[in-house]
C-alpha cells in the first residue's frame, strides 16, 4: 500500500495519549469508539494506582475556572483541514527570505505551524486585545450558521468568524475573553524551544487572570516576573472618568519561560551604549573610600569591599597581580583575563593595615534588567494609525535580551507588526539572523482616517505595508553609513528585510472524509481530480511542506524533468510534482536526484503503469528516498 500524506492538523488528543505512554505505557488500554473500532484509551483507575490520592469530583482543591474552560480546552485539541496558501505577489524577497506574515486568525495558524515549528520557538511576545469593554475579541464558536452570527453584534472574516464586542454588560465579560486566550496560550506552549520565553502585555483589567491561566499551562514556576511599562499619554487621557479609581499610568508585561529551571542573562551594555559598574549590583554603596587606586592611575570602575566571614587565604592572587601584571594591564582587565582563562571566579582579596580583609569585585559587563521599566513608553507612534500600537523600543529590547542572533521570534498578535520591525531593527544592531513569524488576522479598518488616508483596509495591509517601510529606512540607514565608511572597513549588510505572505485557507482539496454512507457514484467521479477550483500547483507545496516537517521558509526551486515541472524544496528535502499526466520517465529523473521525499498526486499519474512503477522506480534509483501520495 502506498504511503499517502494524511490531510489536517493532528488530534490533540492523540498527541496526548503518545505523551503519556512515553511516561506510564501500562495504563494505555484499547477502547471500543462511537464507529465500533478498537482505539487507544487511557484507563484511569490503573493512572490511579500509579499517582495515589488524586484530586477529583467535588472534592476541594485549588483551581481557577470559569463558565467556557472545558470548550476551550476542547478546541485546543480539535483537528482543522486548513492550509497556508502562498501569497508571493503580497510579499517582499520572497525567494530569499526567512521571515513570515501570516493572514489569519491565529488559533489555526497556531495549530497548522505546531506541525512544523514544534520546540523551535525561541520567543514569544504578544499584545492580545485587551478586555476594556470596548474592544473586539476572537470568538471560537464555529458550530453557529451565518444567520445565527448575523443575529448577533460583531464584525466578520472573510469566513463568517465573528469579531465579538466583549462589553461590561456582557455576563461573560471575562469568561469569554479568558476562552479566547487559553487555547491559543495552549498551542503556543508547545512552539516554545526548551530554554524558550513567553512575554505578554496586558493590562490591569485581565492580568490576574492572565496570570492564573498561565501558570495553569506553563507552570506557576515558570514565571519570572511581572514588568511594569508606562502607558502614553493618550492612552491616560483616554481612560473614562472613575472618581472611584486614580489614573493607571502603567500596564504589565507578563515573563515565562518554558521551562522552570531557565536563567535569563544580562542584557548586553551595548544595548544603550554605556559602561559596566559595579553599583549595578550593589546600587546606592558607592562611597569615594570603597574605590581603589592604583599606582596614581584614575580609580577604576571595580573596587574592594570588606570580606565577612572568610578565611584571608589568597593573597598571593593580588601579589601575583602586583609582580607580573601591574606594568602591562588594569587589575580589571587582569581579573577579566583571569576570569575567562579560568572559566570560574577569582579569590583576589588584600589584608589591610588595621586587619580587615577585602575582596575585589571587577566592573559589570551586563545590565541586570529589573521589573521597572518606566523608562519606555508603551505606546508607538511609528504607524500614525492607531495610538494602540505598541514602542518598538520596548519590543526591540526583549528581543536583543531573549532572542539569540540565530533564532525565531513569533508574535501572533501582531497587529500593526511592531514586533517585525523590532526584530529588523536587533538584527541590524548586532548583524543577527533572527527570523520572525507574524500571525494578524485581516480585522477591517473601518473609518479610521490615517488608514483611508494611506489606502489600508485592513490591519494585514498596514502590517505589511509598515514591515516594507521600516526594512527601506534600514537600507536607507546602512547604504549612508557605508558611504562613509574608512579605508579598509568592511561595508555593512543588509539583515532580512523580506517576508512571505500566507493566507490561511481551507484545504486544496476537495472533501473526501466521507463516511462510506456518504458516496455516491457521482462524487466518486468528483474525486478523480481532488483539488479545487483556482488552487495552484504552490498553493498544493505549502500544504504538503508541514506534513514533512519542512519550514514555510524553505528556498524553493523549479525544475523541468521530462517535460514536467517539478519543486525542489530546501535542496534536496523534497522533489514534488502536482502537473497532470505524469510519466514514468519524469518520475525517474525525480528519483535520481535522491530526494529524502518525493510527492505526486495521486490522480496525476499518467497510467496504471506509472502508478506501479511509482515506488519500484524509487527503489531502483534511490532507495532512502520516501516516496508518497496525495
Amino acid at each position: 500500500m502506498m504511503d499517502k500524506i494524511e490531510l489536517g492538523t493532528p488530534e490533540g488528543t492523540t498527541e496526548n495519549i503518545d505523551k503519556i505512554a512515553e511516561l506510564f505505557p501500562q495504563v494505555v488500554t484499547e477502547v471500543e469508539n462511537a464507529d465500533g473500532k478498537l482505539a487507544r484509551a487511557v484507563d484511569f483507575d490503573a493512572l490511579r494506582d500509579l499517582l495515589g490520592d488524586v484530586a477529583e469530583g467535588q472534592r476541594e482543591r485549588y483551581q481557577f475556572t470559569w463558565p467556557g474552560k472545558r470548550e476551550a480546552k476542547a478546541e485546543a485539541r480539535c483537528p482543522i483541514y486548513k492550509t497556508m496558501i502562498p501569497e508571493p505577489g503580497k510579499s517582499k524577497d520572497w525567494d530569499t527570505t526567512e521571515n513570515l506574515y501570516i493572514e489569519g486568525d491565529n488559533l489555526d495558524a497556531l495549530k497548522i505551524l505546531k506541525e512544523t515549528y514544534a520546540g523551535k520557538v525561541k520567543l514569544i511576545y504578544i499584545d492580545p486585545p485587551y478586555n476594556t469593554g470596548h474592544d473586539f475579541i476572537y470568538d471560537d464558536d464555529f458550530a453557529k450558521t451565518r444567520g445565527e452570527y448575523d443575529a448577533e453584534s460583531g464584525d466578520f472574516d472573510e469566513e463568517g468568524g465573528r469579531l465579538v464586542a466583549n462589553t461590561e454588560g456582557n455576563g461573560r465579560f471575562h469568561s469569554d475573553w479568558c476562552s479566547m486566550i487559553y487555547p491559543r496560550l495552549l498551542l503556543a506552549r508547545d512552539l516554545l524551544t526548551s530554554d524558550g520565553s513567553i512575554l505578554l502585555s496586558i493590562d490591569a483589567n485581565e492580568v490576574k487572570n492572565l496570570r492564573a491561566i498561565c501558570d495553569e499551562i506553563f507552570g506557576a514556576q515558570c514565571f519570572k516576573n511581572c514588568i511594569a511599562v508606562r502607558r502614553g499619554i493618550k492612552n491616560v487621557q483616554a481612560q473614562f472618568d472613575d472618581i472611584a479609581a486614580l489614573s493607571q499610568g502603567h500596564e504589565y508585561i507578563l515573563l515565562y519561560s518554558r521551562n522552570a529551571t531557565n536563567r535569563f542573562h544580562k542584557l548586553s551594555l551595548a544595548h544603550d551604549g554605556k559602561p559596566g559598574k559595579w553599583d549595578t549590583f550593589w546600587r546606592g554603596t558607592d562611597r569615594p573610600s570603597m574605590r581603589y587606586e592604583l599606582f596614581g592611575e584614575t580609580p577604576h570602575s571595580g573596587q574592594w569591599r570588606w570580606e565577612k566571614g572568610r578565611a584571608y587565604t589568597a593573597v598571593s592572587n593580588y601579589s601575583t597581580f602586583l609582580k607580573d601584571a601591574a606594568g602591562s594591564m588594569s587589575l580589571d582587565e587582569y581579573y577579566l583575563d583571569n576570569l575567562a582563562a579560568t572559566n570560574e571566579k577569582m579569590n583576589f582579596v588584600r589584608k589591610n593595615e588595621d586587619g580587615t580583609v577585602q575582596y575585589y569585585v571587577p566592573p559589570s559587563t551586563g545590565k541586570l534588567l529589573s521589573d521597572n521599566w518606566m523608562d519606555l513608553t508603551l505606546s508607538g507612534n511609528e504607524t500614525d494609525t492607531f495610538d494602540t500600537e505598541k514602542s518598538v523600543a520596548i519590543i526591540q529590547r526583549i528581543v536583543e535580551w531573549l532572542a539569540p542572533p540565530n533564532s525565531i521570534v513569533l508574535d501572533f498578535f501582531s497587529g500593526s507588526g511592531t514586533t517585525a520591525h523590532a526584530v529588523i531593527e536587533a538584527n541590524k544592531n548586532d548583524n543577527g539572523q533572527r527570523r520572525f513569524i507574524m500571525v494578524q488576522l485581516p480585522e477591517n479598518c473601518g473609518d479610521n482616517p490615517s488608514a483611508i488616508k494611506h489606502g489600508y483596509k485592513t490591519l494585514c495591509d498596514l502590517g505589511e505595508d509598515r514591515i516594507n517601510r521600516a526594512g527601506a529606512k534600514i537600507a536607507a540607514d546602512i547604504d549612508k553609513g557605508n558611504e562613509q565608511l574608512e579605508l579598509g572597513a568592511e561595508p555593512k549588510l543588509y539583515p532580512d528585510l523580506g517576508f512571505r505572505v500566507l493566507r490561511i485557507d481551507s484545504s486544496n482539496f476537495k472533501d473526501f472524509y466521507l463516511t462510506p454512507g456518504e458516496i455516491s457514484q457521482e462524487s466518486l467521479f468528483d474525486f478523480a481530480d481532488n483539488v479545487k477550483e483556482g488552487r495552484s500547483d504552490l498553493d498544493l507545496l505549502f500544504e504538503v511542506l508541514p506534513k514533512l516537517g519542512i519550514p514555510y521558509s524553505a528556498k524553493i526551486e523549479e525544475r523541468v524533468l521530462a517535460d514536467k515541472k517539478v519543486f525542489f524544496v530546501d535542496g534536496d528535502k523534497l522533489a514534488a510534482c502536482f502537473d497532470a499526466n505524469v510519466g514514468s520517465d519524469t518520475i525517474e529523473e525525480m528519483a535520481k536526484a535522491k530526494p529524502w521525499y518525493a510527492v505526486i498526486r495521486d490522480s496525476s499519474m499518467a497510467d496504471d503503469a506509472t502508478h506501479a512503477n511509482y515506488e519500484e522506480l524509487f527503489r531502483t534509483y534511490s532507495p532512502d528516498t520516501v516516496p508518497q501520495v496525495i
